[in-house]
């Protein structure tokens, strides 16, 4: 099973499985669209839009354990 850390680039985290999306939107992350995701950390990315990265990463992960 694959595991997402807050290092990782926003989107290598969307190429794991795309049902990783749908998160980043209710966390008001629009990072699924956007070009700074090619170049920008989940860590990054949540430090600008004041989110709460390491329950993201847990929720990305309990998510990905689901469907395993």
């Amino acid at each position: 099973m694959a595991k997402v850390t807050k290092d990782m680039i926003i989107a290598d985290i969307l190429q794991i499985d795309s049902g990783i999306a749908p998160i980043l939107l209710t966390k008001g992350m629009q990072c699924v669209g956007c070009p700074a995701a090619k170049g920008e950390t989940l860590e990054e990315a949540g430090m600008s839009h004041g989110v709460d990265v390491d329950s993201m990463v847990e929720e990305i992960n309990q998510y990905l354990a689901s469907q395993a």
